[in-house]
């Protein structure tokens, strides 16, 4: 097992420090730039576009809002990552790990806008509603099926196991740490609960997510103004701790720089998925009138997931001041802060929230696989096959050594990046242009905006987007 580990994290340091940070902000720089500034420019429009997407008349039947589109890469997105993960990169990392976090979402959010926005426009017809994302627009955008074939088997190991194993692994030592509950228990109920939901389809996927993901998000965030609130005077101090661990070069080494940086951007990946291609897969099965809508609305959940709930762990464990001295990590470290900011109880909210946190990330990341499941094969049998091995994985998952778990995570996620990110660089023209139809069409007082195929030059294999679209909202 330990040699095992050693090779994973060999080939984990090679893809990620050779390869995939200067693509990932070299790329995510060409976007910012090329969109001019999308994420920052369409930020009031995000929030409007969710509460449109929010309204009764966006949930039509068999069909999937732009609102629970945004919840199912919600749950995805928003799991053990934004607590584990950010208790993890604070350890590895130290303070600094965080800002490099807070930039690679700025800078990756624009990512986040072009990949969701292909998934809309190259998504396909399934019954009454839509599935897309990298696999399809790689094959009908790129003509190679091909590749969108091995990223297809890379999202499905990827997420449908190997993250989902993290996710169930978090749970299963916060409910052993808060409560004493046997690993395996805690790993059968998970598997249980997730068998209930996923063999529902993707319109309980959404309902679930959609009713998790605010709640749980909301009540997260204000335990977490809370102790902010009654920590005020030290935050000050807590905001020059990040900024100066990051930015003073001439006090640390050249490793232990690249240390913080490396993982400051992995953790903030490993979270909000930007670029990542994952959140595609959930942004295609979205009834809009325009691909450029949930192109900004995935946008805004970079913003939900780094910029806002890992801040709030951050905070969580930056303001407990024997985070240093206590020589806990991941969960364990949150739970020690959470305990020792609002009492005991701060163990068993940390663990519930972890337990809902991760269901829902479990059933969104569970969609990924199903989605690219049907890219490559229609067939009903294999899809169960997949169904039932992730439930299986969700108990193996909760008995695993953590660190394997968390390094493989960490190859998957480069690999599946990496052939992603080619694939936007190739087709970002048409992202570009479907933002200046839309930019176009809201300054020329269109209040809902209507994308044809017709008017992007060169758009080719768009089944959803003929010159009269059934997409109303």
């Amino acid at each position: 097992m330990e040699v095992l580990n050693k090779l994973v994290m060999s080939m984990n340091d090679f893809i990620w420090t050779y390869i995939l940070i200067a693509t990932l902000i070299f790329l995510g720089i060409y976007f910012t730039v090329k969109t001019n500034f999308v994420q920052f420019r369409y930020f009031k429009e995000m929030f409007r576009l969710l509460g449109e997407g929010s309204s009764r008349e966006a949930r039509k039947e068999g069909k999937v809002s732009s609102f629970q589109a945004f919840c199912i890469s919600t749950a995805s997105r928003v799991g053990t990552g934004n607590i584990a993960g950010i208790a993890l990169a604070v350890v590895a990392g130290g303070p600094g790990a965080i800002f490099w976090m807070w930039l690679i979402a700025l800078i990756g959010s624009a990512s986040s806008f072009v990949e969701s926005t292909l998934a809309q426009i190259f998504k396909v017809k399934d019954g009454n509603a839509f599935r897309g994302g990298p696999a399809y627009y790689m094959e009908k955008g790129l003509n190679k099926k091909w590749m969108g074939i091995t990223f297809s088997i890379l999202i499905t190991i990827c997420f449908g196991f190997v993250f989902n194993a993290v996710q169930a692994n978090t749970v299963s030592l916060a409910f052993s740490n808060a409560f004493g509950v046997n690993k395996l228990v805690m790993g059968i109920v998970l598997a249980i609960l997730t068998a209930l939901v996923i063999f529902g389809g993707v319109q309980r996927i959404a309902k679930v997510s959609e009713i998790i993901v605010p709640i749980l998000a909301g009540l997260y965030i204000l335990v977490a103004l809370f102790i902010v609130a009654t920590n005020i005077g030290q935050l000050p101090g807590v905001f020059k701790m990040i900024f100066t661990s990051a930015l003073d070069f001439r006090s640390m080494s050249m490793g232990a720089i690249g240390a913080m940086m490396l993982t400051g951007i992995k953790r903030g990946l490993f979270s909000n998925e930007a670029g990542m291609g994952s959140a595609p897969n959930a942004a295609a099965t979205a009834d809009v009138s325009h691909p450029v809508k949930q192109g900004l609305i995935q946008t805004l959940g970079v913003f939900t997931d780094t910029i806002v709930i890992c801040s709030c762990t951050a905070f969580i464990i930056l303001l407990y001041p024997e985070y240093q001295a206590s020589g806990l990590s991941g969960i364990e470290l949150t739970q020690a802060a959470l305990t020792a900011h609002i009492g005991p109880i701060g163990g068993i909210f940390i663990a519930i929230c972890i337990f809902l946190f991760a269901f829902s990330s479990i059933i969104g990341n569970y969609y990924y696989g199903e989605s690219n499941i049907e890219f490559m094969s229609e067939n009903k049998s294999i899809l169960n096959i997949f169904r039932v091995g992730v439930v299986c994985m969700v108990i193996l998952g909760s008995l695993t050594h953590v660190d394997i778990v968390w390094n493989l995570a960490d190859v998957f996620m480069g690999l599946m990046a990496i052939i992603n990110l080619i694939a936007i660089a190739l087709l970002g023209k048409f992202a570009f242009m479907a933002l200046n139809d839309y930019t176009n069409q809201k300054k020329a007082g269109i209040k809902n905006p209507v994308f044809k195929a017709s008017s992007i030059k060169g758009l080719k294999n768009t089944e959803c987007w003929n010159d009269n679209p059934k997409q109303t909202l």
